[in-house]
C-alpha cells in the first residue's frame, strides 16, 4: 500500500490502517510505504529504465519497484489537493508505472482518496488510470474508495467510509487468492504483440 500524504498520522492513515487490518484477518501480507514527504522528481523521459532496468533517479521508486513486482496487488491512497491526488503521489505513480518493465497484468489494483469535503471522486478516477493502462483489475467497495475527514484523526469519525474500506480490503484480498487460482488453473490470458499507433502524419 502507498500513502500518499505526507501526515504520518493523517486521515489517509486512518483509511489505509482499517484495510490492513482486515487483509490481515485474511491472510494477505501487507506492508505500507508513506511516500508523501519524500522529495520525488518527475519522470524527465530520459528512458535510461530500459538500461538500466530502474529509474535514473534513486529515491522511493526503486525502493517500492520490487515490492510491486513481487506483490499481488497494490493500494494507493491520496489526500485530496484541489480534487487531484498530491503531486508528490502522482510523479512517484508516473515514475514507478513507466520504469518498470515487468508485467502488471492481473495484479489487483485499488485506489482511495481522502478529503475534507469534496474532489473524492476526481481523484479515485485519476489514481485508478495506472491500473487501467497496465493490464491491471481495480478492486471496488460498496461505494467510491473514499473517507472524509479534516482534522487528524477525524476520519475515524466516518463510519461509512471505515465500512467501505473494510469491504475494499476483502474484495481485494478475495480477488488477490481467485486470481491465484485462476493463474494455476488457466494460466495468464494470452498476448497479443503491442500495436502502437501514431497521429502524426
Amino acid at each position: 500500500m502507498i500513502n500518499g500524504s505526507p501526515h504520518p498520522n493523517g486521515n489517509t492513515a486512518v483509511a489505509l490502517r482499517e484495510m490492513e487490518k482486515v487483509f490481515v484477518e485474511e491472510g494477505v501480507e501487507v506492508e505500507t510505504m508513506r511516500i508523501g514527504s519524500e522529495a520525488i522528481r518527475g519522470c524527465i523521459a530520459c528512458n535510461s529504465c530500459y538500461e538500466r532496468g530502474k529509474c535514473v533517479f534513486d529515491d522511493a521508486v526503486n525502493v517500492a519497484a520490487p515490492k510491486f513486482e513481487a506483490a499481488d496487488g497494490l493500494v494507493v491512497a491520496s489526500p485530496v489537493y484541489f480534487a487531484s491526488p498530491s503531486g508528490t503521489l502522482e510523479t512517484f505513480l508516473d515514475r514507478l508505472f513507466y520504469s518498470t518493465h515487468f508485467d502488471k497484468t492481473m495484479k489487483v489494483g485499488a485506489s482511495v482518496a481522502v478529503a475534507r469535503r469534496g474532489g473524492c471522486s476526481a481523484t479515485f478516477d485519476a489514481l485508478n488510470k495506472y491500473f487501467t493502462i497496465s493490464n491491471m483489475p481495480i478492486a471496488s467497495s460498496q461505494y467510491w474508495n473514499s473517507v472524509h475527514g479534516r482534522a487528524p484523526g477525524e476520519a475515524e469519525q466516518d463510519a461509512e467510509g471505515l465500512q467501505t474500506m473494510r469491504v475494499l480490503a476483502r474484495n481485494m484480498a478475495f480477488l488477490m487468492k481467485s486470481i491465484a487460482l485462476g493463474k494455476e488453473k488457466y494460466g495468464m490470458p494470452r498476448k497479443e504483440e503491442h500495436i502502437y499507433t501514431h497521429f502524426v502524419r
